[in-house]
């Protein structure tokens, strides 16, 4: 069985994995990636964070095996010839803060979150203090707090870690675009490459993350995916505040320690101009007109932060109901969708990788059941609908 993966970025590389180590010999894998340096890829250019903090148990399952090959058994899933896997993972957990008008949606999920078993702490404003002398609770109803198996890591090392893990275990990675999919009625035959190359495959995948939609228009389809731009602030502050969980205002400002300082950015919320293809220009207007004010309202030391420098990246975001599209395009049955995750893939790259690959190899999932992730969702209109996104 051929199988041609377009990008190989975490997503892509994560399946590659899957495939080899679920197929082995009987299956032969070719990963198209144009930047083998990933210096625009969305694994690199993200905070690299992991939580159970999902509105949906199959984001939290989702979330559980992803720290499972990120946090507790990194070397197990990704070591080659032994060496240990430097992902610098700090465990920490997210701190959600709600304000009276978000306290009921903030309730709702922390019902779902317990009863998937994750391991979050309800807390009412009077116990913020005790816990986080440094955080101001005005306004605040309630917030929630993540005890374990969350945390933050290098997204970088994670994708080269999966990528190198991947060809270990015999996968192909050709350093290419691909700019065309030609296709014969309901099925895909080949892929176009910009150096001339042809490749023909039995199945192919659409990892391209922000290009998702891109991949798809070559042959004829949608795939309903938005490049959207998000800047990410490293900052300083004069006053030494212990270290901080990664804390979610409920202004769509978010915050968390990064060594000796902070990173920080912004999620805009419904009916928020959130343009499409921005160039990857880190906006640095954002922290004088939205982050500062935030920042320095909820944590008074704040005030006197200072940008150290910025970055932006992408999210591949899917706006219908901001969770992947996982499995086979309704149009095309050997075209397999694996994007659009909203700014939650690199902590779900294991289970979508493993779940795409038992699509392939067997037909259906075995594992964990990722159907609610089917496109079919959008030709029904029926969003399965994540609240929590940051």
């Amino acid at each position: 069985m051929r199988i041609l993966i377009i990008g190989g970025g975490a997503i892509g590389s994560a399946t590659a994995l899957f495939l080899k180590r679920l197929g082995g010999a009987r299956v032969d894998v070719q990963v198209v990636e144009r930047d083998s340096t990933y210096a625009r890829a969305s694994s690199a250019l993200s905070a690299g964070s992991i939580r159970q903090q999902f509105s949906t148990p199959l984001n939290i399952a989702m979330s559980r095996f992803g720290f499972e090959v990120i946090g507790s058994a990194a070397d197990e899933w990704l070591s080659v010839d032994g060496e240990p896997v430097e992902l610098d993972f700090v465990p920490s957990g997210y701190l959600f803060l709600a304000t009276e008008g978000g306290k009921a949606t903030l309730a709702a999920n922390h019902a779902v979150q317990t009863r998937a078993g994750a391991d979050v702490l309800w807390l009412e404003p009077g116990a913020l203090a005790p816990r986080f002398p440094w955080l101001s609770a005005e306004g605040l109803a309630a917030a929630t707090l993540g005890l374990s198996h969350e945390g933050w890591f290098d997204g970088y090392s994670f994708a080269r870690a999966l990528r190198r893990k991947a060809v270990s275990l015999g996968a192909q990675y050709r350093q290419a675009a691909v700019t065309g999919l030609r296709r014969s009625g309901d099925r895909l035959t080949s892929a176009q490459l910009d150096d001339g190359t042809v490749l023909e495959a039995d199945a192919f995948v659409n990892a391209a993350g922000p290009w998702a939609r891109e991949a798809a228009s070559m042959c004829g389809v949608e795939v309903p995916v938005f490049a959207r731009r998000r800047t990410v602030f490293a900052l300083g502050c004069p006053t030494p505040l212990p270290r901080t969980p990664l804390v979610i205002d409920p202004s769509g400002v978010w915050f968390r320690s990064e060594g000796a300082g902070f990173i920080a950015g912004w999620s805009p919320g419904a009916g928020q101009e959130d343009p499409d293809d921005l160039p990857l220009d880190a906006d640095l207007t954002l922290f004088e007109d939205v982050l500062w004010p935030a920042l320095a309202a909820r944590v008074p030391a704040f005030e006197a932060l200072r940008v150290q420098r910025a970055w932006a990246g992408y999210y591949e975001v899917n706006p219908f109901d901001h969770n992947a599209w996982i499995g086979p395009h309704p149009d095309i049955a050997n075209f397999v969708q694996a994007n659009g995750f909203s700014g939650h893939g690199l902590q779900h790259a294991p289970a979508a990788g493993r779940g795409v690959a038992e699509w392939l190899l067997h037909g259906r999932y075995e594992a964990l059941d990722l159907s609610p992730l089917h496109m079919d969702r959008w030709r029904r209109n029926a969003p399965y609908l994540e609240r929590n996104v940051i």
